[in-house]
């Protein structure tokens, strides 16, 4: 288990070797990262939510709240991925060797993500969630396992299938609005008023085309029945390439989605609850089941996620009472995600292994990690004072203001097996006696930087919001239906 001494010589000469020529690639992916991050905090103090949406390149893009909100936490959440990159290329000689290929690949992916959130159009945005899946598939593949191209594969696969889902209920659409003698504009500001009355011969097409559109980008989020690619992804994955997949692609998927429901919430959003009702109750379920057997921490971390993607479609099903709720609860977890990943990156970086098992005592070796990975799991736990907490809360609380007490009884059980079974597993792992000898290994501030700004964060988001942010939060909220 040791992995410090003389047979660590070896490797840090490869990495030295491996290195060479590219020390300016870490710092300026950070660069690059930070410089997009300042610039969307700007843009968001320089632009009052009352002239919103501003529209930009021939309408296909717009600055609403929704897309706002998105862009400060994918943004932020990437600065953090990219220090955790640039710190990792000294110690890691498999990313040195491939820090220029991944370095451009995570930034093809951050410019997709961006014009994605901003797209004014549904086709727009579904290219270029197809375009993000694109630009990871190669990341995914450069995991040190021996099936990560073979898992690489896979999630190519799922995606595309999922893609497809969704472009079928465009279709559907299309096929709806002819039926209504009318031409069908996918923009997000023309669609709404485009689409065939109610109670017309193409109704039916209508609804299909949601249910299809919701059903495909609900794959995309890792909601059962089609969350099969997910755990195995998010474990054969490199650490980053994980944070990437988990707490910034997941949510151009919710912006899909977040979109759907502005378009027709005054339309149909209600016949498709029961989907969503459905989808979320069973994700849940499949996650404490698997939460149970996991006995591998990244894999474990995946099943929360999915776990996680329950609860958000289960708060959409509800609507109105539970939209707040909803909105801080993906901004909480794309923390929470970014957080648990780059940490257990450090602990893989260590220990050699992502089996629960082979670690023991984490805190007394990585006594800064090990804290973190604390708190993370505390925070997707829903545990007070974070922000995950007041959001899970909130969501609960529009159950039962919808009258739905088995879905209330069923996510509070789920959630309850997932907690007890998340700390059998990780508790002793993080607080039992350590096998390893020598002293505690002391890590930089600059690696421990960005995860203290996601635990900050955090906090804020649970126990006091910022005006503005919280100004924000209410804007996306009330986009979606909230009161």
């Amino acid at each position: 288990m040791n992995v410090i001494g003389p047979a660590a010589a070896p490797v840090s000469q490869r990495t030295r070797t491996a290195t060479s020529g590219h020390a300016w690639v870490g710092p300026s992916l950070v660069t690059i990262a930070l410089v997009s991050l300042v610039t969307w905090i700007v843009v968001f103090l320089r632009t009052p939510l009352a002239t919103m949406p501003v529209y930009f390149g021939a309408r296909y893009f717009v600055l609403d709240a929704t897309s706002m909100l998105f862009l400060l936490v994918i943004n932020a959440v990437f600065l953090g991925i990219s220090v955790y990159m640039s710190s990792r290329v000294s110690t890691s000689a498999h990313l040195a060797g491939k820090i220029k290929f991944r370095a451009a690949l995570s930034l093809a992916f951050m410019v997709a993500m961006n014009l994605g959130v901003l797209s004014n159009n549904l086709l727009v945005l579904w290219a270029f969630i197809e375009l993000t899946t694109l630009c990871l598939a190669p990341l995914v593949a450069q995991g040190e396992g021996k099936n990560a191209r073979r898992v690489a594969w896979h999630y190519l696969l799922y995606s595309s299938m999922s893609l497809a889902l969704t472009f079928l209920g465009f279709m559907c659409l299309t096929r709806s609005a002819a039926l209504q003698g009318q031409e069908l504009s996918f923009a997000l500001d023309q669609l709404a008023a485009t689409l065939p009355a109610q109670g017309g011969s193409g109704d039916s097409w209508q609804r299909m085309g949601l249910a299809l559109m919701l059903f495909g980008l609900g794959s995309k989020l890792g909601l059962a029945p089609l969350y099969g690619w997910m755990p195995e992804t998010y474990e054969a994955a490199p650490t980053s390439t994980s944070a990437l997949l988990a707490a910034v692609q997941f949510n151009i998927s919710v912006v899909a989605v977040f979109r759907i429901f502005q378009v027709f919430g005054v339309h149909q959003t209600s016949s498709v609850s029961h989907e969503l009702l459905i989808m979320g109750c069973l994700s849940l379920t499949v996650a404490a089941v698997q939460v149970m057997a996991a006995r591998n921490y990244k894999r474990l971390i995946a099943y929360a996620c999915v776990s996680s993607s329950g609860v958000i479609a289960i708060g959409l099903s509800v609507g109105k009472a539970a939209a707040y709720g909803v909105v801080l609860y993906v901004v909480s977890n794309a923390f929470v995600k970014a957080l648990l990943f780059l940490t257990a990156g450090r602990l893989r970086g260590v220990y050699g292994t992502n089996q629960v098992e082979a670690l023991s005592g984490v805190i007394r070796v990585l006594p800064f990690s090990g804290l973190l990975f604390a708190v993370g799991i505390f925070a997707l736990l829903g545990f007070p004072p974070f922000g995950s907490f007041m959001a899970e809360m909130l969501i609960l609380s529009g159950i039962v203001q919808a009258g739905n007490l088995i879905a209330f009884a069923l996510m509070c059980t789920m959630l309850t097996i997932i907690f007890v079974a998340t700390g059998r597993s990780i508790f002793p792992m993080l607080w039992g006696p350590s096998e390893r000898q020598g002293p505690a290994i002391v890590e930089t501030w600059v690696t421990a930087l960005p995860k203290l700004g996601f635990v900050t964060a955090l906090v804020l988001l649970g126990v006091y919001t910022p005006p503005p942010i919280s100004a924000l939060l209410v804007a996306v909220a009330q986009s979606i239906g909230g009161q």
